[in-house]
């Protein structure tokens, strides 16, 4: 019997999961918990807890992970030298250390509008050549013509020898400024990517796998692992994607609503008829608008391992992530019995990071400039965890809440803390860790809340299922003004909400919040089995997708009294060609747009004999009968993994 592998590397967990080929069933699965940055032993310890004897008939192995997600956000990528040609519209706040704009680009029917500034983009290629490790470039109008955008790639290899990605090779949505970021992101995460999947890749071997090695993207397709290594941006939000596709496949609904409650954030998608619904616009990663396409999704940053707070005797959930107090314990015993000595906090010294049940202990990464203030409060710091009254009052200072902040923004230092997978543990509802470590870090909470522990668990719990709901509806109800939505999901109304599919809840402990969601959306609530480890069977589950657009648009000879066309020129994915007759043109169109797909899917390692390929028109005319003066082909092309479940 033949088998495949799945391996989701998240925030928190690393799963894997034994799929038999034959009937897509779970024959065995395994957790382990995430080794960031390195996250090839979080991926050597999910694999080590499987039946070896499964992995050695493997044939295919897909991944999904949060990694370049991660990089983007942490700002921990590599060096980058940004070239911007023509009239981009560069935003300010962006912080882009080496970058130019110059002259140069093309208007909206290819034509040159400026002649390239070359000799100030060599300048600025041999002034920072020493200090980036790839270059990104985008040209004006460079999805009408690449030309630009290929010169400067070329000068960059022959002065260098260094990687560049290109806007047009990633999009062929129009914003030169924000291509140009799709490309420099890209560009940044090359070099991560190629040492993870490296790792994965001797990991494999390691273990004497022989199998056809793919990764998910965030559309919910699946590529092979040369394509995925030239467009790393690609796999962002890929977890939330293999999410979506695993709730699908393990309850047996083409059509469902995904609540997936994380350690750091709970999100919410859709599939329709087996395909993950796709959002309009580019995929925003922090202050990163990109033109990556990526599944629609609405996200909000509670989920079971965000902190559990106080202030004014108010309970405080997230954003910020920390190691919950139960699983830390398991680590760091000595943490149960700091928490019974219940330091001194006064109320009007309380904070986020000032809190009775948290605690402070250094990543282990080495720290590059620090402020007077922060060395002198890392230093206090080690490697077991320390409390507030440890690091502040012993030394008689007051609290630095915001150089603690700053450091922990650095990732020099990690947290522990109160969290709702703590409260589950309280209630006895999830017992995965040290549940005596989460009771007494909530009998300590519940006294600045005044309420009992059980009080403030079943709060914690309550707030975290009614963030799932309002989630939920505000993404099923996109036009609605969120306010009015929580409104009625809190209120006490005759009526309510009805979600009409079925909602799939996934993540390690969702089985907990299922009737507490039901009690705010009139919906078929499931969780399916192994919904602990959905992620990681939906990275088996992605298809070979391809969607391109190609278009014809006429040249036109513009008079007082009439648009005459002179010529048609068709836009397809890195090239342009002219033709005298719009019959001509669009014959080509066609015919270039299938090959792109076809040559796509082959090269991802899709069977071509499974390949099938959609062709939508739309075109744009002055009259109806006449000859249009534009048209756009937007081809999608589906395919199968050979050896994929269930082929």
């Amino acid at each position: 019997m033949q088998y495949s592998l799945g391996i989701d590397a998240g925030g928190t967990y690393t799963d894997a999961v034994v799929l038999s080929n034959t009937d897509g069933k779970v024959l065995q699965a395994n957790k382990a918990l995430t080794t960031y940055p390195d996250l090839i032993h979080g991926i050597r310890n999910a694999l080590d807890g499987l039946d070896q004897t499964f992995l050695t008939n493997v044939k295919m192995i897909s991944v999904s992970t949060t990694l370049a997600t991660n990089t983007i956000l942490e700002n921990t990528g590599y060096p980058v030298g940004l070239i911007l040609v023509g009239k981009a519209n560069v935003t300010s706040d962006q912080k882009i250390k080496y970058s130019i704009q110059v002259s140069g680009g093309h208007n909206n029917t290819g034509n040159e509008a400026e002649p390239l500034d070359i000799q100030s983009i060599e300048k600025f290629i041999l002034k920072v050549r020493g200090k980036v490790s790839a270059f990104a470039v985008s040209s004006y109008f460079s999805v009408r013509n690449p030309e630009h955008e290929l010169q400067v790639k070329d000068s960059v290899i022959r002065l260098t020898g260094l990687p560049v990605v290109c806007g047009h090779e990633l999009s062929q949505d129009l914003g030169a400024y924000d291509r140009g970021v799709t490309a420099y992101l890209n560009a940044q995460l090359i070099p991560i990517t190629n040492q993870f999947m490296q790792s994965v890749t001797a990991e494999i071997k390691r273990r004497n796998i022989e199998a056809k090695l793919m990764m998910l993207k965030c559309d919910g397709s699946v590529v092979g692992i040369e394509e995925a290594l030239k467009k790393p941006i690609e796999s962002i939000f890929s977890g939330p994607a293999a999410s979506l596709l695993g709730a699908s496949h393990l309850s047996g609904f083409k059509s469902c609503a995904v609540v997936d409650v994380g350690g750091t954030s709970t999100d919410v998608s859709m599939i329709c008829e087996g395909l993950p619904e796709i959002s309009n616009y580019g995929a925003v990663v922090g202050r990163w608008q990109t033109k990556v396409k990526a599944i629609k999704m609405e996200t909000s940053a509670m989920g079971g391992d965000s902190h559990v707070w106080m202030l004014n005797h108010e309970i405080h959930i997230g954003p910020r992530k920390v190691m919950p107090l139960c699983l830390a314990a398991m680590k760091y015993p000595e943490i149960k019995e700091k928490l019974k000595m219940k330091q001194t906090i006064l109320r009007n010294q309380i904070g986020e990071n000032i809190q009775p049940t948290k605690f402070f202990l250094k990543s282990g990464k080495i720290p590059d400039e620090l402020s007077t203030e922060e060395t002198a409060l890392f230093e206090r710091l080690s490697n077991r965890p320390s409390t507030v009254s440890e690091i502040y009052w012993n030394e008689n200072r007051m609290p630095s809440p915001m150089t603690m902040d700053m450091l922990i923004q650095k990732r020099l230092v990690k947290t522990i803390g109160f969290t709702p997978t703590d409260a589950l543990h309280v209630l006895g509802e999830y017992d995965r860790w040290d549940v005596e470590a989460a009771d007494i870090g909530a009998e300590v909470l519940s006294g600045f809340a005044g309420i009992n522990k059980l009080e403030l668990c079943s709060n914690v719990k309550e707030q975290v299922a009614c963030n799932m709901a309002l989630n939920l509806a505000a993404f099923l109800l996109e036009d609605v003004d969120r306010e009015e939505i929580k409104n009625i999901i809190k209120g006490n109304f005759a009526a309510g909400i009805k979600v009409k599919m079925p909602v799939v809840l996934l993540g390690g402990p969702v089985t907990a919040y299922k009737n507490d969601l039901g009690r705010y959306i009139d919906s078929i609530v499931v969780v399916p089995e192994h919904a602990s480890v959905g992620n990681a069977v939906g990275a088996l589950m992605g298809k070979g997708i391809k969607r391109l657009e190609v278009l014809v648009k006429a040249s036109l000879s513009e008079s007082k009294y009439n648009l005459k066309p002179e010529a048609y020129i068709v836009f397809y994915p890195g090239g342009r060609k002219e033709f005298s007759s719009y019959t001509e043109a669009l014959e080509h169109a066609e015919k270039i747009g299938a090959e792109l797909v076809m040559e796509y899917m082959s090269f991802s390692g899709l069977d071509r004999s499974e390949i099938k390929i959609d062709m939508r028109r739309k075109d744009i005319s002055l009259e109806d009968g006449t000859t249009p003066l534009e048209t756009k082909l937007d081809f999608f092309g589906t395919g199968i993994v050979k050896g994929e479940v269930g082929y």
